[in-house]
């Protein structure tokens, strides 16, 4: 069980986060202030701290030092966002926006945690155990073509573009060029263009003066000048609005930006990586995006190929996905079924390589034994798992669909009402196989229908 100290001035959000995350299953542990959290507790004894930006007396940064490698996720609101990245250059492993969604705390809460028990977590870009340094894993001709690409533009200031599905990873594709380039010890700013609200977004990169705008109580640098030195990424940059293009394309074009409400300008030496999964072409010629700043974008190309276009790289890329999974989930050694890998050079994998790591999670949680099998990857792509199992329900007579234990009041079940009582009366004599197997369905649909009627798995031996 994860360990984790909230610290949170406000007793509201304190009590409801910490509720949140022990009904998730972590220990979890509260403080009112720095000092308090201090006095109380040795932090070293935490997977995990959560902070408030800002607390009465010393401000929640001051507990990255003092947690020393325990990670910090530090919570903030939109208008101290700024701040939030000062706190990540302080060494804040993630930052949360307040108020804040609770999936969205759950996942990143996880991430970190998974993350600090595996920091060599395998992805199809991941990082290297020796120099820190992003590393592409990948052995087909358009992954080739791709490293050296990015070997050769990483020794320019050009601005580039990474083009491809979601899922691909072109983040760390973005990464990979600022660490090989001669900015790598200056910051790498990454904004998701798409995540800021359309109100907020020039103010966000540009900078505000004080009055601007109602709410711009003091004056604030913005995130391009934040990476003043270093790397700029948007991400999601066709979702730009058009003002904040026009803004965007004299910094390309002069190097030089103004604040919102300031009639200065200042200069900024900061290298540009755009993203996007859209055809900013046609943006461009529908009028949505702005053909000026396209071509301005359009100075080196890098496209992110799909999974399904990239041969045994997918094997490669879970087996590797398989090992640390299973590992950081406390299971012994795990393999593939040789449908399964059969399957995975078969699937189209629509969510690409993001989707090859929830299928392979997945399939840990619900594997019996040492064999991940197709039914619990989730890629049966020839049966649909729900129709299969209304049909095995209709086509059984009454009495059939009595259960195996006992023939009483069964006839008229409902749908829902004949598969719960099902795997009640015979999970205790069935595996999971089993049972999904008499049911005509995948492991995963019966995983899925478990989740809606809530029925607990019988526990592991």
């Amino acid at each position: 069980m994860s360990h984790i100290l909230i610290v949170e001035d406000e007793s509201i959000i304190r009590s409801a986060l910490r509720r949140l995350l022990e009904k998730h299953d972590y220990d979890v542990q509260d403080a009112e202030s720095v000092d308090e959290a201090t006095s109380r507790f040795n932090l070293s004894d935490f997977n995990l701290i959560i902070t408030d930006l800002r607390l009465p007396g010393a401000p929640g940064t001051d507990l990255i030092k003092l947690a020393g490698p325990v990670p910090v996720l530090i919570m903030t609101s939109y208008a101290s966002l700024r701040s939030a990245v000062d706190a990540m250059k302080m060494g804040a492993v993630d930052y949360i926006a307040k108020p804040f969604d609770h999936e969205e705390m759950l996942n990143s809460v996880h991430n970190i945690l998974a993350h600090r028990q595996t920091p060599a977590s395998v992805q199809e870009l991941s990082e290297d155990q020796d120099n820190g340094q992003t590393r592409i894993i990948g052995s087909c001709k358009p992954m080739q073509d791709l490293f050296k690409r990015i070997s050769k533009v990483a020794k320019t200031d050009a601005t580039v573009l990474v083009q491809g599905e979601s899922g691909t990873g072109k983040e760390l594709a973005a990464r990979a060029i600022h660490e090989q380039s001669d900015r790598a010890s200056a910051p790498m700013i990454c904004v998701n263009c798409a995540a800021i609200p359309e109100t907020l977004i020039e103010s966000e990169l540009f900078g505000h003066e004080k009055g601007a705008f109602t709410g711009a109580n003091s004056q604030r640098n913005g995130l391009i000048e934040a990476a003043d030195g270093g790397t700029l990424f948007l991400d999601e940059i066709g979702e730009l609005p058009l003002e904040a293009q026009a803004r965007l394309l004299r910094f390309l074009q002069e190097g030089e930006i103004r604040r919102v409400g300031s009639v200065q300008s200042k200069k900024v030496n900061v290298r540009l990586i755009a993203a996007t999964h859209r055809n900013l072409k046609s943006l461009a010629k529908s009028g949505d995006f702005r053909e000026d700043l396209y071509y301005r974008l359009y100075v080196m190309e890098l496209r992110i190929p799909p999974l399904r276009e990239r041969g045994e790289d997918i094997i490669e890329i879970a087996q590797q996905m398989l090992a640390s999974t299973a590992k950081r989930m406390g299971e012994g050694e795990l393999r593939f079924s040789h449908h399964a890998l059969k399957t995975m050079l078969r699937y189209q994998w629509p969510g690409n390589v993001r989707e090859l790591e929830n299928a392979i999670e997945r399939a840990v949680i619900l594997t019996d034994d040492s064999e991940i099998t197709t039914e619990l990857l989730g890629l049966d792509i020839d049966s649909p798992d729900l129709a299969a199992l209304e049909q095995n329900y209709i086509s059984q007579t009454p009495s059939s669909r009595q259960g195996s234990k006992d023939n009483s009041g069964a006839a008229g079940l409902s749908l829902d009402d004949y598969f719960q009582r099902f795997v009640l009366e015979n999970q205790d004599s069935m595996s999971e196989t089993e049972l999904a197997k008499k049911l005509g369905v995948s492991r995963k649909c019966l995983w899925e229908r478990r989740q809606k009627l809530g029925i607990p798995r019988k526990p592991k031996k």
